[in-house]
């Protein structure tokens, strides 16, 4: 299984090498020959490339408040970049072998879960590679290396193995704060677990200590226990907003005429948003009809999450992290063929459209 999944790996990110390669050939306007190898340097990449080479203490170099973002990925692209690859490098390469890691238990998670239908995880693998915002995968952006953590971590947990569960939560809770929601669910799925052990118990806190930890370096740099979420609001607009006020900016953000003429491609992300949402409020039903208590703590925390900002954006690459999703969509295909050849027609170019859009700067989540 795990040679099939890393095969699909392979092929995927050579597809998405030539992609990078060709759009920026491809949507060059100017008259000089464009440097492909900067396709892959757009939006987050610079902030996350910044931290790892200055740090949380030397002002905003890449001309963001560099707090909002968990310091997991920028440590370890600052290790990679000693080995002479240089930051932007480092960040494909720790990207890179996280999806290939994340690929894997992610395909075990989905036998586990389903262990009659043969052939399951490669499947998942398959759909979640495939994904049409799986260009963050590849670009070096934080959810490789979440998914990394998270996807072992719920398979420690649904084996009822919850100290190394509890270890693979705090180590994605360096990466994005989105291993807060993850450790939440994960007590969620403890004590509603049959394989609940309660001397096990104790672990389930150890999340808590790396954001924490982060949070008074914080303190200590930015004079506020919550510099991260401040900056949060102050680069990306995440001040808290009531859900239906949060919905109405997000529907006039995807109205046609919101944003100018050349920033069309905001409109249409924003059009994203609005059927991520939806998506996700599916799989949250799902769920809770399934009783997967804990899987439906981590997608609605995370739903709530970008529901309550100024406006619903990035919630499209919030799901990759949601392996409830993958491995749902790797059932309805295992048992409906027909279904994953539409899947696959829809995915492909969708994912296509959406790696071409990014390797040209163009807004994608």
């Amino acid at each position: 299984m795990t040679r099939e999944v890393l095969g699909w790996w392979l092929v995927t990110r050579v597809g998405l090498f030539l992609l990078s390669i060709s759009a920026p050939l491809l949507f060059n306007r100017g008259t000089d020959y464009p440097d492909v190898w900067r396709a892959w340097v757009q939006w987050d990449v610079w902030h996350l490339k910044a931290l790892a080479e200055f740090g949380y203490n030397n002002g905003e170099p890449s001309q963001a408040p560099l707090a909002a973002f968990f310091p997991g990925f920028p440590l370890l692209v600052h290790l990679v970049h000693f080995t002479g690859v240089g930051y932007f490098g480092a960040g494909i390469v720790v990207s890179a072998v996280a999806s290939a890691v994340a690929g894997v238990y992610l395909a075990r998670l989905a036998q586990y879960e389903f262990p009659e239908l043969k052939g399951l995880g490669p499947n998942a693998a398959v759909v979640w590679y495939g994904a049409p915002v799986g260009v963050f995968l590849a670009a070096g952006y934080t959810e490789a290396l979440f998914c990394a953590f998270a996807f072992p971590a719920w398979l420690a947990a649904r084996q009822g193995r919850w100290a190394r569960a509890a270890i693979f939560v705090a180590l994605a809770a360096t990466v994005r704060v989105s291993g807060i929601f993850l450790a939440c669910a994960l007590v969620v799925e403890f004590i509603t677990s049959k394989k609940r052990d309660w001397p096990s118990a104790p672990w389930l806190a150890l999340p808590a200590i790396p954001v924490l930890g982060f949070m008074a370096y914080l303190k200590q740099i930015h004079g506020s226990w919550f510099a991260w979420q401040e900056a949060q609001e102050k680069g990306w607009a995440r001040e808290f907003t009531w859900p239906w006020e949060s919905l109405v900016h997000t529907w006039d953000a995807a109205s046609r005429g919101h944003f100018a003429g050349e920033r069309s491609d905001w409109t249409w992300m924003f059009r994203a948003e609005l059927v991520t949402l939806v998506i996700g409020l599916l799989l949250l039903a799902w769920l809770l009809r399934r009783r997967s208590w804990g899987e439906a703590a981590w997608v609605a925390a995370t739903v709530g999450a970008f529901c309550t900002s100024f406006w619903i954006y990035s919630l499209t690459r919030a799901t990759l992290l949601w392996w409830p999703l993958w491995i749902g969509l790797a059932v309805v295909v295992h048992r409906h063929r027909w279904l994953g050849r539409l899947y696959l027609s829809v995915a492909i170019p969708l994912a296509a459209i959406w790696a071409a859009g990014f390797f040209t700067g163009r807004w994608t989540g």
